[in-house]
């Protein structure tokens, strides 16, 4: 099939439109068992079900002294309490003793609550003198107890399936006594630059030439959002040789292609050409700046269609074309329950003016302005600037029926880097 003019065939898509159609090809992979100590970042693959309490037992809040609340009351520091101490507690051990009437035990944060009593008061609502304490408050029943599963409950869902996990799952995977979880297993994703201009980046600078970033820019991006990179190289502008290169990925087992450049309209702009003769081109445009051209299909390999995404070969334009659609893809492979990009909203500081009917996305560093964002421009916005891209802390989003906006415009800016 010839590409040619694909206007009428392929027409520009919405952000949401383009996004949507790339989920809709994309499927949870199989899931694996690992250690806790291997799990972060990973996404879950089942829910993790509490098969008891946290705690597992009543215990106090605070070091001080069990008692019965009945037996403080009316007290205060003019008429304290005056109560026999039978015995210390410290956490990890259970008491061998019971509060009765007119006894207290002294008790260490953390340690159970002793049989009889129903209440803590603190050491420095009390006076200790010998073997007795004097309580110099009224407590009320279940002050300072915090009781058990007061944390979790034996049954509740602590994790849901498609948690990306913290440093915190990590800890409750530990008190819940799970060496190991199920997750999703991580994507392999195949990663090709095209062009007859790059070269690699320990090869000699010639004429004409540029190094190859996007490659390393994109296998980072995977890294960051719970892929495997899988350097395919660089291929030159032929079709054959694209083609052997994304060939050379299907058989490494690979879960998700991309391909930076070669996705226009100029004549060696092949990478279109190629995904229409050796699979299926689902479509090449969508209504953004930058990534205006930006291909989608899939490649067949022994009964597996493995989508392809192909982005602008402009450095910035890559790596934007990656966060609105690499990125959910990877994460809707692993499953995650949240496929949104993490967003603020903040106030612009600059102009705005050269505005097209497309989505802009425009790299700015953020300041917290008397607790209110501003965002400011990192410079030239040109594709081809990749400076743009490491001075910014998010994209601001400038809506497609905007012509302009101006300083002080409330605008929405998508965090670069964010994993839920």
């Amino acid at each position: 099939m010839e590409v040619g003019d694909v206007t009428g065939i392929y027409p520009m898509l919405s952000v949401e439109e383009a996004r949507g159609r790339i989920l809709a090809r994309i499927r949870p992979l199989p899931a694996e068992t690992v250690r806790i100590t291997d799990a972060l970042g990973r996404v879950t693959a089942a829910d993790v079900v509490a098969d008891y309490d946290i705690p597992p037992h009543a215990n106090t809040a605070m070091d001080g002294y069990a008692v019965r609340a009945a037996d403080t009351v009316g007290a205060s520091p003019d008429n304290p309490v005056r109560l026999r101490v039978i015995a210390d507690l410290a956490a990890g051990y259970v008491a061998d003793k019971e509060v009765i009437p007119g006894t207290a035990i002294r008790i260490m944060t953390g340690a159970p609550i002793p049989p009889g009593a129903d209440a803590v008061v603190r050491f420095e609502q009390t006076n200790q003198d010998g073997d007795y304490v004097e309580i110099m408050t009224e407590v009320p029943a279940g002050k300072e107890v915090r009781p058990a599963g007061e944390d979790v409950r034996a049954g509740e869902t602590v994790i849901p399936q498609g948690t990306i996990l913290r440093p915190q799952e990590i800890g409750m995977l530990a008190a819940l006594g799970r060496r190991e979880v199920v997750v999703t297993r991580r994507p392999r994703v195949g990663i090709l630059a095209t062009g007859d201009e790059l070269v690699g980046i320990d090869d000699p600078l010639g004429p004409g030439k540029i190094r190859n970033s996007n490659t390393y820019s994109n296998a980072a991006q995977v890294q960051r959002y719970g892929g495997i990179p899988v350097i395919l190289g660089i291929a030159r502008d032929r079709e054959g040789e694209i083609a052997g290169k994304l060939r050379a990925g299907l058989r490494e087992g690979v879960d998700l292609l991309l391909v930076s450049g070669g996705v226009s309209v100029g004549d060696f702009d092949v990478v279109k050409k190629v995904l229409a003769s050796e699979g299926r081109i689902e479509f090449w445009r969508v209504r953004m700046k930058p990534g205006k051209p930006l291909a989608f299909g899939y490649l067949s390999f022994n009964g597996k269609d493995v989508p392809v995404i192909g982005t602008p070969g402009n450095p910035v334009s890559t790596m934007v074309s990656f966060e609105m659609f690499a990125r959910p893809a990877i994460l809707s492979l692993l499953g995650a329950r949240t496929l949104d990009p993490v967003a603020i909203w903040a106030r612009l500081a600059d102009e705005i003016s050269e505005k097209d009917s497309r989505r802009h996305y425009v790299r700015v560093w953020l300041e917290d302005r008397e607790g209110e964002y501003v965002a400011h421009l990192t410079g030239d916005q040109g594709s081809g600037i990749l400076s743009s891209m490491v001075k910014a802390d998010g994209l601001a989003v400038i809506p497609e029926d905007w012509d302009r906006a101006d300083p002080d415009t409330r605008v929405r800016v998508i965090l670069l880097g964010s994993v839920r």
